[in-house]
């Protein structure tokens, strides 16, 4: 853990956690016009209209363009990358009729039923992969054991 005070080491080391991202200060400015469009939803004619031209109602907001085509690929994980809040996306999935269960699901990679069952049961192990830099090192550590390690197929092959 970083000494008290070091904000930006605390900061870095969230950013280390595979599968999560901390809504940080930082996420909120970078989605700041994703999260209101998204509240834009919560408007009935807004649903409306953003259904009847989805490219023409995002026009209206001032999205990067990997906002932008996040939003219409409904790529919700990068939306989060972006500085999308879930609870604010959560008016773009309820406007495409997913529960919060089917669009998180979806960010998983597993089957609504699946991560269902797998949050009943008290979510995710705590065991496994903790670090992105970890992991980083292990598969470097990795690929040099593999570079020193003859080439056992083709040495097995010559003898023929």
């Amino acid at each position: 853990m970083t000494r008290a005070g070091d904000i930006h080491a605390y900061l870095a080391e969230i950013e280390d956690i595979p599968g999560t991202r901390v809504y940080t200060a930082r996420r909120a400015r970078l989605g700041y016009h994703v999260n209101q469009f998204a509240m834009s939803l919560m408007k009935a004619d807004n649903r409306a209209r953003f259904k009847a031209d989805e490219a023409a109602y995002l026009d209206e907001w001032p999205l990067s363009p990997e906002q932008r085509d996040a939003v219409l690929a409904r790529d919700y994980n990068r939306l989060l990358d972006l500085g999308g809040n879930i609870y604010f996306l959560a008016k773009l999935f309820s406007t495409d009729g997913q529960s919060f269960l089917q669009a998180v699901g979806t960010m998983t990679g597993m089957s609504p039923a699946d991560y269902q069952a797998m949050m009943i049961a008290g979510g995710r192990s705590p065991n496994g992969l903790r670090s992105r830099r970890e992991q980083r090192e292990t598969l470097a550590e990795l690929a040099e054991i593999a570079a020193e390690t003859p080439n056992v197929g083709a040495a097995s092959s010559g003898g023929r």
